[in-house]
């Protein structure tokens, strides 16, 4: 039975899936793809079914990821019942998720595996910006991604 992780944003079309597209090749990386599954989800339904947005795949794509394959979807509370790890973008999207968390739900902040984030740290939407801002994102969740990965190393096997 594999580990499994589950990404949250609000929308799941930029950050949750670049976080589950580049944390799973990281995972691979790191010999531990067999052992672990990495999904992403919304808080929110809006782009339910709906492709990446563009301007994050074409940041994957630029940096050799691939997210073609991503459809959005919405986190729902039952979900805790086959998620090991639920790792929110923000503080925001974390109260959402603790709000339909189970007692014992392991629910955090996807930066707190970044051993040089700050305690707190989140990854900011950058829907609303330009090309900058999904390059920050990418930069983040590669690093978070690699923490995880050495976290789970030690953990998993």
């Amino acid at each position: 039975m594999s580990y499994r992780i589950c990404v949250v944003c609000m929308g799941n079309i930029c950050r949750s899936p670049m976080a589950e597209v580049v944390l799973r090749k990281t995972l691979d990386d790191h010999g531990l793809g067999d052992l672990v599954t990495v999904d992403s989800a919304g808080t929110g339904g809006w782009h339910e079914g709906g492709p990446m947005d563009t301007r994050a795949a074409q940041m994957l794509s630029d940096h050799g990821y691939d997210g073609s394959e991503h459809r959005a979807r919405q986190f729902l509370s039952d979900w805790y019942d086959r998620v090991d790890l639920v790792l929110a973008m923000d503080a925001h999207n974390l109260g959402a998720l603790r709000r339909l968390a189970p007692e014992g739900a392991d629910v955090r902040l996807f930066r707190s595996f970044d051993p040089a984030a700050p305690e707190g740290a989140e990854v900011p939407d950058p829907y609303y910006g330009e090309r900058e801002g999904f390059a920050e994102v990418l930069e983040m969740v590669e690093a978070a991604s690699k923490g995880l990965a050495e976290h789970l190393v030690t953990t998993l096997k």
